[in-house]
């Protein structure tokens, strides 16, 4: 039911006179000459590489990812993320017990509250009990199925700490394998920290990771799968809103400039950014209407309208944390804002899920898990709406700054 794109052209070359030219003759395109000084024109969404139809595949999948009302569900860690959460609650991890763990986050039931799935490359080439292929049966239910293709971080020297994300060198022939095992979007994160009193991010860390997202989103788009772009700013720290306001803003114009430079259609990307927050041991005290704005001013001075939605990150926030700023923020959007904003979370509700596991004696209660699944959806599909209200005593999403949690204490 997903939209499919036809291949690239690939056969290049510059004759004597600098001009490139392509042909792709299986598909009927014909032959092209694109004058080398067009480079000045490099912000040309996708037209140099991508033909209408290949662009349209592309807008296609990023509006099926923004439907309202629904989200992602971020499935994709990997076996050594899944195994230490198995470990730490007394499940053993194995290839088949991951496989039908994930199973179970498949469930048609979710279908009514998820438009997309993020899944590790493992289970993208894993079967359900049927015998069919995750990526059909998830297709089969009207929720788009994308892959995580970047590799491990790596600690830039000098850099407090600060990482980039390995995986561009053999990124192209992992996404046409992952396209053609029934990915329609990818995901890569580049994970950042805020340290003010130490210069981080540093212009360095800020340009390198958001030219690997602009790159990694143009070779996703040449190979058919639509890009989500997902910078990570951590919760780490002790920044203020403002100061998060102000860095984000910083990344997030870097990002889009970056994309733009390279080429990236627009209309077929999605981003996946972190709900910006005061740093976790910020001494003051912010109301989640006072966060909620705070994002919403980020978006409104750099977020281009041409991408169709925005896909939180948990980013180690609660669920109820989540839920609450999420709510408020698509309460508080006004006709400037017309993105679609919803969730994209992973540990916010697995973790509760995986919790079940305690003292069964290392089985996995499946209906346990799958029930409180649907609950936390519908709840992430509430807030995505604008519609989720906090039970009494729970956290209306406020950060209670460090001082007054240690005088309440």
């Amino acid at each position: 039911p997903f939209p499919m794109m036809s291949a690239p052209c690939r056969s290049v070359c510059v004759n004597k006179n600098s001009r490139v030219t392509s042909s792709c003759r299986r598909h009927g395109h014909g032959r092209r000459s694109v004058n080398a000084s067009a480079t000045l024109l490099s912000c040309s969404s996708g037209s140099t590489f991508l033909s209408e139809s290949q662009k349209a595949a592309l807008h296609e999948t990023a509006l099926l990812i923004a439907r309202p009302g629904k989200g992602i569900s971020a499935c994709d860690e990997g076996p050594g993320t899944v195994g230490s959460r198995f470990e730490d609650v007394g499940v053993a991890n194995s290839e088949e017990t991951r496989r039908v763990y994930r199973q179970m986050l498949f469930t048609p039931r979710a279908a009514d509250y998820l438009s997309a799935v993020i899944l590790d490359p493992e289970t993208l080439y894993q079967k359900n009990d049927d015998g069919e292929a995750f990526p059909a049966a998830l297709s089969a239910m009207g929720v788009v199925p994308g892959v995580k293709p970047h590799l491990k971080v790596y600690e830039l020297p000098g850099q407090n700490g600060n990482t980039v994300m390995q995986g561009l060198d053999s990124l192209a022939a992992r996404c046409k394998e992952y396209y053609n095992a029934g990915a329609r979007f990818a995901k890569w994160r580049s994970p950042i920290n805020i340290d003010v009193s130490n210069g981080q991010p540093s212009q360095l860390i800020i340009d390198t990771n958001m030219l690997d997202l602009a790159r990694y989103a143009l070779i996703c788009q040449s190979e058919g799968l639509c890009p989500i772009v997902e910078p990570d700013i951590s919760l780490t720290g002790d920044h203020t809103l403002e100061d998060a306001v102000a860095i984000n803003i910083k990344v997030q114009s870097a990002l889009y400039h970056a994309m733009l430079e390279h080429g990236v259609y627009m209309e077929g990307t999605t981003l996946k950014p972190n709900i910006v927050n005061p740093g976790k041991s910020c001494a003051t005290s912010y109301s989640v209407e006072e966060i909620a704005q705070a994002n919403l001013d980020v978006f409104a001075r750099c977020f281009p309208t041409a991408m169709p939605g925005a896909n939180y990150l948990s980013g180690g926030q609660s669920l109820e944390d989540a839920a609450a700023r999420l709510s408020m923020i698509n309460k508080m959007k006004q006709p400037n804002h017309p993105w679609n904003i919803s969730f994209s979370w992973s540990a916010a509700i697995q973790l509760p899920i995986l919790d079940l596991c305690k003292g069964k004696g290392g089985e996995l209660p499946l209906e346990e898990m799958e029930q409180l699944y649907i609950d936390e959806l519908k709840i992430a599909s509430d807030a995505s709406l604008g519609q989720y209200e906090p039970p009494a005593g729970a956290s209306d999403g406020a950060h209670v700054g460090v001082r007054e949690k240690a005088t309440v204490a």
